[in-house]
């Protein structure tokens, strides 16, 4: 044995000597050239086939594999490089090379979009889904496959987390799926969008629904609980906090009020006298704001509210007039969104105006309180200068009122409707023509007004810097309630314009003011307190509405 070994090593030694090394350990076989070439050491790789050559080659190679073993080979010193099956099968080696492709790809796993000459065909890709699971065998996604029959099996909840390991919520972070725990799935949202403009990893959006909903993955930073006015906000600290002391009693504590109107023609299509039409288009003309957040009836939907960003006198007057159902407002402020309707300059320079409900506005304020990065929504936030409340005591989901109530049990389509009030109790609506088509007490609605606004104890917007309503006043004049030195601002810009007096009947707005109080507090389920602290906790919260603790525990 060992005069073998030498004479290996002597061969190896000689074969090394020449300008050529064949492969070691690589037995002599007819056919086989004694000067195949090793692969250079130095990390270059010569090619002894030419490009053209080279699929043969692998498909030889793979081809050969498997002739192996269907002729039972069993010598161990068969590789790619010496095979001679295809010639004990009665093929030459030159034969044995031009082996089909299609005969190749049958031996292995085959090649997609490949013909059986080996030609490239066309290749289809498959779009993405968007929003599901991809579907591309025309079947439900969300389908169980293999589930023996009898077996119910269901998706795990997140409450799989506790079952997995011993980490516990930290005590100090809100998610939104407690805020949609204790508020959304109790129906007592109000449409508001403060939780959308309140998060600073925008992963809150607005749902098909009108709904706050997660888009993506919550950090768990509790913002949306603190501001939402029926979650973490107790609101009635809100009034104190931008009015002062003596801010929650009555109608507030404002600088001045007044009946008014716009004497103008376009007034006929505006809410009353057309206020705070008046006042806005001042604004803009002034160029104290460079727009204006308002609502806009939806290209789609009949009477259906919209947020929009009115830019001039004229965008004002075509959208005068109120609609009863929310916008998620704060939702849309994010800039980008209006950048094709605002001037060219820096988003930190921009200034608006934000007309909405009183919820809305204690949200807008309560956010402006704060330095935090709301991310999207950001420089919107900060560019509202002007707020002006309506004044409200409830309002509605579009599809009950327009949908249920008026269309669906008195007949009356949201297309044949000109003009809506809420006034003196009652549900007003008119057609295009002026004519009344519908007078009724305003209670008859209250299955379509939404759950949350019987908690709502502020009827003329104590954290606006005027509010406005049709309260106090008589027809086709505004009750006007300036309660800033920035609303006295805009009221004294406006004011040319207006035909205005003191205003008429204090008394129906603090009345009503009361009544709306009284309603509150019977619905409200936690302490009304103007001194407590203005965040509400969650688990505090829970205690008072008997809301499930850590809801992703328990299956949420």
């Amino acid at each position: 044995m060992g005069t073998d070994r030498e004479d290996e090593r002597s061969e190896s030694s000689n074969r090394a000597s020449g300008d050529s090394q064949p492969f070691p350990d690589v037995p002599d076989v007819e056919g086989v050239d004694d000067d195949a070439s090793v692969p250079p050491t130095n990390g270059a790789r010569e090619h002894a086939h030419s490009s053209a050559d080279a699929p043969s080659k692998a498909m030889e190679m793979s081809g050969h594999e498997h002739g192996h073993e269907g002729a039972g080979a069993t010598d161990d010193s068969c590789s790619p490089n010496t095979c001679t099956c295809g010639e004990k099968q009665g093929q030459s080696r030159s034969e044995s090379r031009k082996q089909t492709p299609a005969k190749a790809m049958t031996d292995g796993a085959g090649v997609a979009n490949v013909d059986e000459d080996g030609n490239l065909g066309d290749i289809e890709f498959t779009p993405p889904a968007e929003n599901v699971s991809q579907d591309i065998e025309g079947k439900d996604p969300s389908v169980r496959v293999g589930v023996p029959d009898g077996v119910d099996l269901e998706t795990p909840t997140y409450s799989i987390r506790s079952e997995m390991n011993d980490i516990e919520t930290p005590d100090e972070k809100t998610w939104f799926m407690e805020l949609d725990e204790a508020v959304i799935d109790e129906g007592r949202c109000i449409q508001c969008g403060t939780c959308v403009a309140a998060c600073p990893s925008d992963s809150i959006g607005i749902g098909d629904d009108d709904l706050p909903e997660l888009v993506k993955m919550c950090t768990g930073c509790s913002l949306c609980w603190d501001f939402c006015p029926r979650g973490g906000l107790r609101y009635e600290r809100q009034w104190k906090i931008t009015g002062g002391d003596d801010n929650v009693k009555g109608a507030g504590d404002p600088i001045t009020e007044f009946s008014a109107k716009v004497d103008d023609d376009w007034t006929d299509g505006a809410q009353d006298g057309g206020v705070v039409t008046g006042i806005l288009a001042t604004l803009l003309e002034e160029g104290e704001i460079d727009g204006a957040l308002i609502a806009t009836e939806s290209d789609e939907e009949a009477w259906k509210a919209e947020s929009y960003l009115a830019t001039s006198r004229e965008d004002l007057i075509a959208n005068a007039g109120t609609i009863y159902n929310q916008t998620m407002a704060l939702g849309h402020l994010d800039l980008s969104k209006w950048e094709h309707k605002l001037p060219d300059k820096s988003w930190d320079e921009m200034s608006l105006a934000l007309v909405g409900t009183p919820c809305e506005i204690e949200g807008i304020r309560a956010l402006q309180d704060f330095e935090w990065d709301y991310q999207k929504q950001n420089e919107g936030v900060r560019a509202v200068d002007y707020t002006i409340a309506l004044m409200c005591t409830k309002n509605f989901n579009y599809y009950s009122l327009m949908g249920d109530m008026i269309e669906d049990q008195r007949g009356i389509s949201p297309d044949e409707i000109g003009k809506m009030d809420v006034l003196h109790g009652k549900m007003m609506v008119y057609g295009h023509d002026g004519e009344m088509i519908l007078e009724e007490d305003i209670e008859n609605f209250h299955d379509a007004a939404l759950k949350g606004c019987d908690e709502c104890a502020d009827f003329t917007g104590y954290a606006a810097d005027i509010t406005v309503g049709s309260v106090g006043s008589s027809d086709e004049y505004s009750s006007v309630i300036v309660r800033t030195e920035q609303g006295l601002k805009a009221w004294e810009a406006t004011e040319p314009s207006l035909d205005y007096h003191d205003l008429e009947d204090r008394g129906a707005i603090g009345g009503l003011q009361s009544w709306d109080k009284k309603k509150a507090f019977e619905s409200l389920q936690r302490p009304f307190d103007p001194d407590a602290p203005r965040f509400i906790d969650y688990t505090d919260h829970a205690e008072n509405y008997g809301t499930a603790l850590n809801p992703h525990d328990q299956g949420h």
